[in-house]
């Protein structure tokens, strides 16, 4: 085979299009992969809308799970045949203030899978080895795709949250499908608040294990002790802000979230706070896989062939599946 088959984005607001490329030869540092599931991520459809704008044409796609391939010179760590995954941080420059202190998720000049270099919505793709993680065997392949983004930012959210027991997710998607069972798992007690009337993803989170489950309309049955917001909706914040105790933290996990409306500063007084997650680091992901796999996570899966990736952002943007969704190609 000398021919690989991806769904690229030319512009934002258009269809995804199938394209045929040469198969390409890593350089070196990366590893060529053959991609065996790709979750498709909300990020993604910031990307296919234009809500965030990064290189065009591009291949979207970050939760990639995939065999070795090939090796470019000097890749250590990895073999042909390994299975590993591929997550949104691609590549940063190891040298401004934030690498150098340690916060490689806030670099100044990253490389980002399926926003600024080729994805895993494809046959094949191309990664960074040194920002790739090996895939603990308990995990299927498409199960498996999800934690690539959906785990691994919500766990950054999660560790943000510090030791909070009671804990609100807003938005009960792929990212807090996840989250809630290691949430749970640490003994903690999860409030699941989704769009007004959606009982179905109500219900989905009551069967998970989480102490409540309502609309994002409805007041939580105790004070929260943070609060992760994981639907780009501003109007959530103010909203999260009024349930969380005194001392509270609200999270923004998302890459882009509708303008926030004003609010009274009475609502933030007493100590609490709001804050953003940005992207993750490699250090993130290999504690995320060491617990997925303790717990282990079950995740939510609905397939699509590769081919339907425009019916997976259709599916995803409108709600239509609990979980993830996952391209098979």
């Amino acid at each position: 085979m000398t021919k690989m088959v991806a769904m690229q984005l030319d512009q934002p607001g258009r269809r995804l299009r199938q394209v045929e490329r040469p198969i390409p030869v890593p350089a070196p540092g990366e590893v060529l992969v053959e991609v065996l599931a790709c979750g498709v991520c909300r990020t993604d459809l910031h990307v296919a809308d234009g809500d965030i704008h990064g290189t065009l044409p591009i291949i979207p796609g970050h939760e990639v799970v995939g065999r070795v391939l090939a090796l470019g010179n000097g890749v250590e760590g990895f073999a042909i045949g390994d299975r590993i995954g591929i997550p949104w941080l691609g590549h940063t420059c190891g040298a401004c203030p934030y690498c150098r202190a340690g916060e490689e998720n806030l670099c100044d000049e990253p490389l980002f899978t399926g926003f600024t270099r080729d994805g895993g919505f494809a046959s094949h793709t191309l990664a960074d080895a040194r920002y790739c993680f090996p895939i603990p065997d308990v995990f299927g392949d498409v199960e498996a795709a999800p934690l690539l983004c959906a785990g691994l930012i919500g766990y950054r959210s999660l560790r943000m949250a510090g030791d909070a027991r009671r804990l609100g997710f807003y938005g009960f998607g792929a990212a807090a499908h996840i989250l809630a069972q290691i949430a749970l798992w640490q003994g903690r007690e999860v409030y699941a608040f989704s769009r007004p009337g959606d009982a179905k993803s109500q219900q989905f989170a009551r069967s998970l294990g989480c102490q409540w489950a309502g609309g994002s309309d409805e007041a939580a049955p105790d004070a929260l002790d943070a609060a992760i917001i994981f639907a780009p909706v501003g109007a959530l914040v103010p909203a999260a802000l009024k349930a969380v105790r005194k001392g509270g933290t609200v999270i923004c996990a998302g890459i882009h979230m509708s303008d926030i409306p004003g609010f009274p500063y009475a609502d933030l007084w007493e100590e609490r706070s709001i804050r953003s997650v940005a992207n993750l680091t490699r250090e993130d992901g290999t504690e995320f896989f060491e617990i997925a796999a303790q717990v282990p996570v079950k995740t939510s899966v609905t397939t699509f062939p590769l081919s339907e990736a425009n019916e997976a952002l259709d599916a995803l943007r409108e709600g239509r599946f609990d979980g993830a969704a996952v391209l098979v190609p």
